[in-house]
Protein backbone atom coordinates (compact mmCIF):
# COMPACT_ATOMS: atom_id res chain seq x y z
CA UNK A 1 0.00 0.00 0.00
CA UNK A 2 3.03 2.44 0.95
CA UNK A 3 4.59 1.96 -2.63
CA UNK A 4 0.97 2.62 -4.61
CA UNK A 5 0.58 6.10 -2.14
CA UNK A 6 4.34 6.60 -3.24
CA UNK A 7 3.95 6.48 -6.60
CA UNK A 8 0.55 8.09 -6.84
CA UNK A 9 1.15 10.88 -3.78
CA UNK A 10 -2.61 11.93 -4.33
CA UNK A 11 -4.10 8.87 -3.70
CA UNK A 12 -5.87 8.77 -7.07
CA UNK A 13 -7.21 5.35 -8.85
CA UNK A 14 -6.33 4.28 -12.00
CA UNK A 15 -10.16 4.92 -13.25
CA UNK A 16 -8.98 8.77 -12.24
CA UNK A 17 -5.79 8.77 -13.90
CA UNK A 18 -7.83 7.43 -16.88
CA UNK A 19 -10.76 9.80 -16.98
CA UNK A 20 -8.17 12.80 -16.81
CA UNK A 21 -5.90 11.46 -19.47
CA UNK A 22 -8.98 10.20 -21.96
CA UNK A 23 -10.07 14.31 -21.60
CA UNK A 24 -6.99 15.52 -22.16
CA UNK A 25 -6.25 13.42 -24.90
CA UNK A 26 -9.69 14.89 -26.41
CA UNK A 27 -9.32 18.41 -25.48
CA UNK A 28 -5.63 19.07 -25.22
CA UNK A 29 -6.38 21.90 -22.51
CA UNK A 30 -8.47 21.37 -19.68
CA UNK A 31 -9.39 23.09 -15.93
CA UNK A 32 -10.04 20.06 -13.41
CA UNK A 33 -13.44 21.76 -13.56
CA UNK A 34 -14.04 20.90 -17.33
CA UNK A 35 -12.67 17.25 -16.61
CA UNK A 36 -14.80 16.54 -14.12
CA UNK A 37 -18.17 17.23 -15.24
CA UNK A 38 -17.18 15.97 -18.62
CA UNK A 39 -15.97 12.12 -16.93
CA UNK A 40 -17.64 12.40 -13.32
CA UNK A 41 -20.84 14.70 -13.78
CA UNK A 42 -22.42 12.80 -10.91
CA UNK A 43 -19.73 14.53 -8.87
CA UNK A 44 -21.80 18.14 -9.97
CA UNK A 45 -24.94 17.22 -7.75
CA UNK A 46 -22.59 16.21 -4.71
CA UNK A 47 -21.19 18.51 -1.77
CA UNK A 48 -23.79 21.01 -2.35
CA UNK A 49 -24.05 21.50 1.62
CA UNK A 50 -20.63 23.84 1.01
CA UNK A 51 -21.21 27.35 1.76
CA UNK A 52 -19.95 28.77 -1.00
CA UNK A 53 -19.55 27.91 -5.25
CA UNK A 54 -15.43 28.35 -4.28
CA UNK A 55 -16.23 25.55 -1.76
CA UNK A 56 -18.18 23.09 -3.50
CA UNK A 57 -16.11 23.37 -7.08
CA UNK A 58 -13.00 22.25 -4.86
CA UNK A 59 -14.72 19.54 -3.16
CA UNK A 60 -16.12 18.35 -6.37
CA UNK A 61 -12.67 18.41 -8.40
CA UNK A 62 -10.32 17.65 -5.95
CA UNK A 63 -10.18 14.02 -6.72
CA UNK A 64 -9.30 14.59 -10.59
CA UNK A 65 -7.00 17.92 -9.51
CA UNK A 66 -5.78 14.98 -7.66
CA UNK A 67 -5.79 12.79 -10.84
CA UNK A 68 -3.91 14.89 -12.35
CA UNK A 69 -0.89 15.77 -10.21
CA UNK A 70 -0.19 12.40 -10.11
CA UNK A 71 0.05 11.92 -13.95
CA UNK A 72 2.13 15.12 -13.83
CA UNK A 73 5.02 12.59 -11.29
CA UNK A 74 4.73 10.56 -13.66
CA UNK A 75 5.50 12.80 -16.72
CA UNK A 76 2.26 11.95 -18.42
CA UNK A 77 0.71 15.97 -17.87
CA UNK A 78 2.06 19.28 -17.13
CA UNK A 79 0.64 22.58 -15.60
CA UNK A 80 -0.49 24.75 -18.11
CA UNK A 81 -0.70 28.29 -16.74
CA UNK A 82 -3.87 29.70 -15.87
CA UNK A 83 -7.02 30.81 -16.99
CA UNK A 84 -8.58 34.77 -16.85
CA UNK A 85 -11.04 33.63 -13.89
CA UNK A 86 -7.68 32.23 -12.09
CA UNK A 87 -8.34 28.18 -12.74
CA UNK A 88 -5.46 25.89 -13.02
CA UNK A 89 -5.30 24.25 -16.92
CA UNK A 90 -3.78 21.03 -17.45
CA UNK A 91 -2.40 19.30 -20.83
CA UNK A 92 -0.86 16.35 -21.43
CA UNK A 93 2.67 15.54 -22.22
CA UNK A 94 4.14 13.64 -25.16
CA UNK A 95 4.19 10.13 -23.24
CA UNK A 96 0.94 11.64 -22.03
CA UNK A 97 -0.46 11.82 -25.64
CA UNK A 98 0.60 8.47 -25.96
CA UNK A 99 -0.73 6.97 -23.03
CA UNK A 100 -4.34 9.02 -23.91
CA UNK A 101 -3.93 7.26 -27.69
CA UNK A 102 -4.11 3.89 -26.16
CA UNK A 103 -7.16 4.35 -24.14
CA UNK A 104 -9.18 6.64 -26.78
CA UNK A 105 -8.14 3.54 -29.07
CA UNK A 106 -6.98 6.22 -32.02
CA UNK A 107 -3.45 6.41 -33.74
CA UNK A 108 -0.78 8.55 -32.49
CA UNK A 109 -0.80 10.51 -35.35
CA UNK A 110 -4.69 11.08 -35.21
CA UNK A 111 -3.64 13.23 -31.37
CA UNK A 112 -2.51 16.00 -32.88
CA UNK A 113 0.54 18.00 -30.94
CA UNK A 114 0.97 19.39 -27.48
CA UNK A 115 0.08 22.85 -27.12
CA UNK A 116 2.53 25.74 -26.07
CA UNK A 117 1.98 27.77 -22.86
CA UNK A 118 -1.78 27.73 -23.20
CA UNK A 119 -2.81 29.28 -20.14
CA UNK A 120 -0.21 31.78 -20.58
CA UNK A 121 -2.67 34.05 -22.49
CA UNK A 122 -5.75 32.77 -20.21
CA UNK A 123 -6.35 30.32 -22.52
CA UNK A 124 -9.92 31.63 -23.40
CA UNK A 125 -10.16 30.14 -26.75
CA UNK A 126 -9.11 26.49 -25.67
CA UNK A 127 -11.67 27.08 -22.77
CA UNK A 128 -14.70 27.99 -24.81
CA UNK A 129 -14.09 24.98 -26.70
CA UNK A 130 -14.10 22.80 -24.46
CA UNK A 131 -17.26 24.45 -23.33
CA UNK A 132 -18.68 23.78 -26.51
CA UNK A 133 -18.02 20.18 -26.16
CA UNK A 134 -19.69 19.99 -22.95
CA UNK A 135 -22.75 21.68 -23.68
CA UNK A 136 -23.20 19.25 -27.37
CA UNK A 137 -22.35 16.03 -25.39
CA UNK A 138 -24.94 17.16 -22.24
CA UNK A 139 -22.77 14.49 -19.70
CA UNK A 140 -25.30 12.67 -17.51
CA UNK A 141 -25.07 11.84 -14.28
CA UNK A 142 -25.62 8.51 -12.90
CA UNK A 143 -28.50 8.97 -10.61
CA UNK A 144 -27.31 6.04 -8.44
CA UNK A 145 -24.39 7.69 -7.44
CA UNK A 146 -26.16 10.89 -6.64
CA UNK A 147 -28.23 8.95 -4.15
CA UNK A 148 -28.14 10.00 -0.13
CA UNK A 149 -27.66 13.85 -1.58
CA UNK A 150 -29.80 16.58 -0.44
CA UNK A 151 -33.39 16.93 -2.07
CA UNK A 152 -32.08 19.84 -4.47
CA UNK A 153 -29.12 18.27 -5.42
CA UNK A 154 -31.32 14.67 -6.46
CA UNK A 155 -34.07 16.87 -8.09
CA UNK A 156 -31.52 18.94 -9.85
CA UNK A 157 -29.26 15.75 -11.20
CA UNK A 158 -33.00 13.85 -12.43
CA UNK A 159 -33.54 16.74 -14.44
CA UNK A 160 -30.72 16.69 -15.89
CA UNK A 161 -30.81 12.92 -16.70
CA UNK A 162 -34.23 13.35 -17.87
CA UNK A 163 -33.59 16.49 -20.52
CA UNK A 164 -32.46 15.80 -23.75
CA UNK A 165 -29.53 13.89 -25.05
CA UNK A 166 -26.40 15.60 -26.44
CA UNK A 167 -25.15 14.44 -29.00
CA UNK A 168 -22.08 11.68 -28.95
CA UNK A 169 -19.57 11.19 -26.05
CA UNK A 170 -16.50 11.92 -25.02
CA UNK A 171 -14.79 9.54 -27.72
CA UNK A 172 -16.89 11.36 -30.47
CA UNK A 173 -15.06 14.10 -30.25
CA UNK A 174 -11.17 15.20 -31.89
CA UNK A 175 -9.92 18.73 -31.21
CA UNK A 176 -7.05 20.54 -33.83
CA UNK A 177 -7.73 18.43 -36.49
CA UNK A 178 -5.83 19.75 -39.32
CA UNK A 179 -7.27 19.43 -42.41
CA UNK A 180 -4.89 19.52 -45.95
CA UNK A 181 -5.62 21.04 -48.41
CA UNK A 182 -1.59 19.93 -49.61
CA UNK A 183 0.55 17.52 -48.04
CA UNK A 184 -0.39 14.81 -45.69
CA UNK A 185 -2.54 14.34 -42.46
CA UNK A 186 0.52 14.69 -40.29
CA UNK A 187 2.39 16.96 -42.58
CA UNK A 188 -0.22 19.49 -43.48
CA UNK A 189 1.05 21.98 -46.03
CA UNK A 190 0.53 25.68 -45.24
CA UNK A 191 -2.65 27.15 -45.57
CA UNK A 192 -4.28 24.01 -44.77
CA UNK A 193 -7.27 24.36 -42.17
CA UNK A 194 -7.21 23.36 -38.77
CA UNK A 195 -10.98 22.44 -37.28
CA UNK A 196 -11.14 23.70 -33.76
CA UNK A 197 -13.60 20.32 -33.24
CA UNK A 198 -14.50 17.46 -35.24
CA UNK A 199 -17.59 15.36 -34.40
CA UNK A 200 -18.14 11.88 -35.63
CA UNK A 201 -21.50 10.81 -34.26
CA UNK A 202 -23.72 8.52 -36.90
CA UNK A 203 -25.85 6.86 -33.74
CA UNK A 204 -26.74 10.32 -32.99
CA UNK A 205 -27.91 11.86 -36.69
CA UNK A 206 -24.16 13.41 -37.24
CA UNK A 207 -22.23 11.33 -38.92
CA UNK A 208 -19.47 14.36 -39.54
CA UNK A 209 -19.42 17.92 -38.05
CA UNK A 210 -16.33 20.35 -38.19
CA UNK A 211 -16.52 23.05 -34.81
CA UNK A 212 -15.40 26.25 -35.40
CA UNK A 213 -15.21 28.42 -32.53
CA UNK A 214 -15.01 32.11 -31.83
CA UNK A 215 -14.54 34.70 -28.64
CA UNK A 216 -16.03 37.29 -30.92
CA UNK A 217 -12.51 38.70 -31.01
CA UNK A 218 -11.60 37.89 -34.65
CA UNK A 219 -12.84 40.30 -37.57
CA UNK A 220 -15.44 38.24 -39.81
CA UNK A 221 -13.57 38.45 -42.61
CA UNK A 222 -10.49 36.39 -40.82
CA UNK A 223 -13.49 33.72 -40.10
CA UNK A 224 -14.79 33.79 -43.51
CA UNK A 225 -11.29 32.60 -45.39
CA UNK A 226 -11.31 29.79 -43.15
CA UNK A 227 -14.09 28.96 -45.16
CA UNK A 228 -11.65 29.03 -48.42
CA UNK A 229 -9.60 26.64 -47.23
CA UNK A 230 -12.27 24.46 -45.51
CA UNK A 231 -13.63 24.79 -49.15
CA UNK A 232 -10.32 23.36 -51.05
CA UNK A 233 -9.79 20.72 -48.64
CA UNK A 234 -13.51 19.90 -49.55
CA UNK A 235 -12.61 19.42 -52.94
CA UNK A 236 -9.26 17.77 -52.73
CA UNK A 237 -9.34 14.33 -53.99
CA UNK A 238 -7.20 11.22 -53.83
CA UNK A 239 -7.11 7.79 -54.49
CA UNK A 240 -8.14 5.46 -51.46
CA UNK A 241 -7.23 1.62 -50.44
CA UNK A 242 -9.80 0.27 -52.73
CA UNK A 243 -7.98 2.42 -55.67
CA UNK A 244 -11.03 4.37 -56.62
CA UNK A 245 -10.26 8.06 -56.13
CA UNK A 246 -12.76 10.19 -53.87
CA UNK A 247 -12.56 13.10 -51.48
CA UNK A 248 -9.93 13.33 -49.30
CA UNK A 249 -11.78 13.55 -45.89
CA UNK A 250 -13.85 10.48 -47.04
CA UNK A 251 -10.62 8.42 -46.33
CA UNK A 252 -10.30 9.27 -42.80
CA UNK A 253 -14.32 9.58 -41.86
CA UNK A 254 -17.30 7.80 -42.65
CA UNK A 255 -20.19 9.47 -44.04
CA UNK A 256 -23.54 8.79 -45.84
CA UNK A 257 -23.28 7.86 -49.98
CA UNK A 258 -24.26 10.79 -51.82
CA UNK A 259 -27.80 11.74 -53.68
CA UNK A 260 -27.02 10.90 -56.96
CA UNK A 261 -27.88 14.28 -57.92
CA UNK A 262 -26.56 16.06 -54.87
CA UNK A 263 -22.54 16.03 -53.68
CA UNK A 264 -23.00 18.43 -50.60
CA UNK A 265 -19.96 18.79 -48.31
CA UNK A 266 -19.95 18.14 -44.32
CA UNK A 267 -21.31 20.44 -42.35
CA UNK A 268 -19.40 23.04 -40.27
CA UNK A 269 -20.76 24.93 -37.29
CA UNK A 270 -19.46 28.02 -35.99
CA UNK A 271 -20.05 28.72 -32.19
CA UNK A 272 -19.47 32.47 -31.02
CA UNK A 273 -19.17 32.80 -27.18
CA UNK A 274 -19.80 37.00 -26.22
CA UNK A 275 -16.51 37.64 -24.73
CA UNK A 276 -15.15 40.04 -27.31
CA UNK A 277 -16.54 43.59 -28.15
CA UNK A 278 -17.77 42.66 -31.26
CA UNK A 279 -21.37 41.49 -31.11
CA UNK A 280 -21.88 37.65 -31.89
CA UNK A 281 -25.09 38.83 -34.35
CA UNK A 282 -23.43 41.21 -35.94
CA UNK A 283 -20.43 38.55 -36.46
CA UNK A 284 -22.69 35.92 -37.85
CA UNK A 285 -24.82 38.23 -40.28
CA UNK A 286 -21.25 39.35 -41.64
CA UNK A 287 -19.56 36.10 -41.87
CA UNK A 288 -22.87 34.87 -43.78
CA UNK A 289 -22.74 37.49 -46.04
CA UNK A 290 -18.71 37.01 -46.80
CA UNK A 291 -19.61 33.12 -47.25
CA UNK A 292 -22.43 33.26 -49.30
CA UNK A 293 -20.60 31.31 -52.34
CA UNK A 294 -19.37 28.82 -50.00
CA UNK A 295 -23.46 27.92 -48.62
CA UNK A 296 -25.55 29.42 -50.77
CA UNK A 297 -27.97 26.62 -53.07
CA UNK A 298 -29.93 26.68 -56.16
CA UNK A 299 -33.81 26.61 -55.86
CA UNK A 300 -36.18 24.04 -57.67
CA UNK A 301 -39.45 25.17 -57.76
CA UNK A 302 -41.29 22.41 -59.01
CA UNK A 303 -40.24 20.28 -55.57
CA UNK A 304 -40.08 23.40 -53.25
CA UNK A 305 -36.94 23.11 -52.10
CA UNK A 306 -32.93 24.02 -52.18
CA UNK A 307 -30.19 21.74 -53.63
CA UNK A 308 -26.74 22.58 -51.71
CA UNK A 309 -24.77 20.75 -54.99
CA UNK A 310 -21.04 21.26 -54.03
CA UNK A 311 -21.63 23.82 -51.20
CA UNK A 312 -21.11 23.82 -47.55
CA UNK A 313 -23.56 24.05 -45.23
CA UNK A 314 -22.85 26.28 -42.87
CA UNK A 315 -24.54 26.32 -38.90
CA UNK A 316 -23.81 29.28 -36.07
CA UNK A 317 -25.01 29.63 -32.65
CA UNK A 318 -23.61 30.75 -29.90
CA UNK A 319 -22.17 29.22 -26.82
CA UNK A 320 -25.24 30.80 -24.18
CA UNK A 321 -28.10 29.64 -26.64
CA UNK A 322 -26.35 26.04 -27.16
CA UNK A 323 -26.30 25.64 -23.32
CA UNK A 324 -29.71 26.88 -22.73
CA UNK A 325 -31.42 24.34 -26.08
CA UNK A 326 -28.53 22.19 -26.12
CA UNK A 327 -28.46 20.65 -29.88
CA UNK A 328 -31.57 19.05 -29.66
CA UNK A 329 -33.55 22.62 -29.12
CA UNK A 330 -33.69 25.68 -31.35
CA UNK A 331 -30.46 27.15 -30.84
CA UNK A 332 -28.96 26.84 -34.70
CA UNK A 333 -29.18 28.93 -37.74
CA UNK A 334 -28.33 27.57 -40.77
CA UNK A 335 -26.70 30.62 -43.45
CA UNK A 336 -29.65 31.40 -45.82
CA UNK A 337 -32.64 30.17 -43.91
CA UNK A 338 -34.62 32.92 -41.10
CA UNK A 339 -35.16 30.97 -38.10
CA UNK A 340 -33.27 28.75 -35.88
CA UNK A 341 -33.51 24.94 -35.64
CA UNK A 342 -32.15 21.91 -34.01
CA UNK A 343 -29.01 20.92 -35.12
CA UNK A 344 -29.54 17.82 -37.18
CA UNK A 345 -32.55 20.05 -38.96
CA UNK A 346 -30.25 22.82 -39.83
CA UNK A 347 -27.18 20.68 -40.78
CA UNK A 348 -29.83 18.62 -42.89
CA UNK A 349 -31.73 19.88 -45.54
CA UNK A 350 -35.46 18.76 -44.69
CA UNK A 351 -37.61 20.18 -47.61
CA UNK A 352 -35.46 18.31 -49.73
CA UNK A 353 -35.77 15.20 -47.80
CA UNK A 354 -39.85 15.28 -47.84
CA UNK A 355 -39.64 16.28 -51.58
CA UNK A 356 -37.46 13.14 -52.09
CA UNK A 357 -39.55 10.83 -49.90
CA UNK A 358 -42.48 12.26 -51.49
CA UNK A 359 -41.07 11.18 -54.74
CA UNK A 360 -40.33 7.64 -53.58
CA UNK A 361 -43.71 7.24 -52.13
CA UNK A 362 -45.18 8.16 -55.62
CA UNK A 363 -42.91 6.27 -57.06
CA UNK A 364 -43.86 3.09 -55.31
CA UNK A 365 -47.71 4.07 -55.70
CA UNK A 366 -46.95 3.70 -59.05
CA UNK A 367 -45.50 0.47 -59.35
CA UNK A 368 -48.25 -0.73 -56.85
CA UNK A 369 -50.90 0.32 -59.48
CA UNK A 370 -48.70 -1.04 -62.00
CA UNK A 371 -48.03 -4.18 -60.21
CA UNK A 372 -51.56 -4.19 -59.76
CA UNK A 373 -53.00 -4.13 -63.37
CA UNK A 374 -50.47 -6.13 -64.71
CA UNK A 375 -51.56 -8.73 -62.53
CA UNK A 376 -55.27 -8.12 -63.55
CA UNK A 377 -54.02 -8.51 -67.35
CA UNK A 378 -52.33 -11.90 -66.55
CA UNK A 379 -55.50 -13.06 -64.60
CA UNK A 380 -57.70 -12.35 -67.23
CA UNK A 381 -55.13 -14.68 -69.94
CA UNK A 382 -55.54 -17.50 -67.21
CA UNK A 383 -56.02 -20.35 -68.58
CA UNK A 384 -59.70 -22.29 -68.18
CA UNK A 385 -60.33 -25.95 -67.65
CA UNK A 386 -62.36 -27.21 -70.34
CA UNK A 387 -64.06 -29.73 -67.98
CA UNK A 388 -64.68 -28.29 -64.89
CA UNK A 389 -64.38 -24.53 -65.53
CA UNK A 390 -61.70 -24.03 -62.86
CA UNK A 391 -58.79 -21.49 -63.58
CA UNK A 392 -55.35 -22.77 -63.95
CA UNK A 393 -53.00 -22.61 -60.62
CA UNK A 394 -50.00 -20.25 -61.64
CA UNK A 395 -47.79 -24.06 -61.36
CA UNK A 396 -50.41 -25.62 -63.60
CA UNK A 397 -50.07 -22.45 -66.16
CA UNK A 398 -46.68 -22.90 -66.49
CA UNK A 399 -46.36 -26.46 -67.35
CA UNK A 400 -48.79 -26.21 -69.94
CA UNK A 401 -47.01 -23.24 -71.51
CA UNK A 402 -46.24 -24.27 -74.83
CA UNK A 403 -43.63 -21.82 -75.26
CA UNK A 404 -41.32 -23.26 -73.10
CA UNK A 405 -39.75 -26.06 -74.80
CA UNK A 406 -38.01 -27.26 -71.84
CA UNK A 407 -40.71 -28.48 -69.93
CA UNK A 408 -42.37 -31.75 -70.65
CA UNK A 409 -45.53 -32.07 -73.12
CA UNK A 410 -49.30 -32.30 -70.93
CA UNK A 411 -51.38 -35.23 -72.04
CA UNK A 412 -53.97 -32.63 -71.30
CA UNK A 413 -53.16 -29.13 -71.74
CA UNK A 414 -56.83 -27.68 -71.54
CA UNK A 415 -57.44 -29.63 -68.34
CA UNK A 416 -56.88 -28.45 -64.90
CA UNK A 417 -54.42 -31.00 -62.67
CA UNK A 418 -57.83 -32.60 -61.40
CA UNK A 419 -59.38 -33.34 -64.50
CA UNK A 420 -56.31 -34.19 -66.02
CA UNK A 421 -55.86 -36.69 -63.49
CA UNK A 422 -59.43 -38.39 -63.53
CA UNK A 423 -58.95 -37.92 -67.46
CA UNK A 424 -55.70 -40.24 -67.54
CA UNK A 425 -57.51 -42.67 -64.80
CA UNK A 426 -60.35 -42.99 -67.08
CA UNK A 427 -57.89 -43.77 -70.20
CA UNK A 428 -55.66 -46.05 -68.69
CA UNK A 429 -59.02 -47.82 -67.46
CA UNK A 430 -60.71 -47.74 -71.19
CA UNK A 431 -57.57 -49.26 -72.36
CA UNK A 432 -57.70 -52.20 -69.46
CA UNK A 433 -60.53 -52.83 -70.34
CA UNK A 434 -59.95 -53.07 -73.74
CA UNK A 435 -56.57 -55.35 -72.99
CA UNK A 436 -59.46 -57.56 -71.18
CA UNK A 437 -62.13 -57.49 -73.71
CA UNK A 438 -59.64 -58.75 -76.17
CA UNK A 439 -58.01 -61.41 -73.79
CA UNK A 440 -61.74 -63.00 -73.39
CA UNK A 441 -62.43 -62.95 -77.00
CA UNK A 442 -58.75 -64.31 -77.65
CA UNK A 443 -59.68 -67.33 -74.96
CA UNK A 444 -63.19 -67.59 -76.71
CA UNK A 445 -61.91 -67.63 -80.08
CA UNK A 446 -59.33 -70.34 -79.05
CA UNK A 447 -61.92 -72.21 -76.93
CA UNK A 448 -64.30 -72.91 -80.30
CA UNK A 449 -61.16 -73.19 -82.21
CA UNK A 450 -60.52 -76.33 -80.05
CA UNK A 451 -63.78 -77.81 -80.13
CA UNK A 452 -64.31 -77.63 -83.89
CA UNK A 453 -60.86 -79.38 -84.06
CA UNK A 454 -62.59 -81.93 -81.64
CA UNK A 455 -65.33 -82.21 -83.71
CA UNK A 456 -63.13 -82.73 -86.88
CA UNK A 457 -61.29 -85.42 -85.31
CA UNK A 458 -64.26 -87.45 -83.87
CA UNK A 459 -65.54 -87.40 -87.88
CA UNK A 460 -62.55 -89.08 -88.93
CA UNK A 461 -62.81 -91.85 -86.35
CA UNK A 462 -65.93 -92.79 -87.03
CA UNK A 463 -65.18 -92.45 -91.06
CA UNK A 464 -61.83 -95.19 -90.34
CA UNK A 465 -64.06 -97.60 -88.52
Amino acid sequence: MASKRKANEAGSSNDLRADVLRVLGVLKVATADQIQRLASPHLTYRHTLKKTATLRKEARTASHRGAANDLRRHGLAVDGGRTKGGEEVRLLTLAGLAAAAIDLDREPEEMGGVPKSAGRSGASHPMTVNETVIALIRPKPDLDLVAGQPAEAVAAAQAAARAPDGIGTLTSYATEVALPVKGTWKNPAIGSARADVVVTAPEAGVPLLFIEVDNCTEEAVLIARKFDKYARFFQRKEKDTDGIEKPLWRTRWSAPDWEGYERVHPPVLLVFHQVGKRSAKTQMAKVAELTRHHWQGGWYERDGYHSYDGCIPIVATTLDLLREHGPAGPAFWRFGRDHREPLRDAIGNPRRDAAIARRRAEAREEQRRREVREAAEREARRPVCADCGRKFSDDRWEAVDQRDWSLPRQSHPRLCEDCQSRAVAAEQQAEADERKRREQERLRQEAEEQAAAQKVSGWFSRFRT
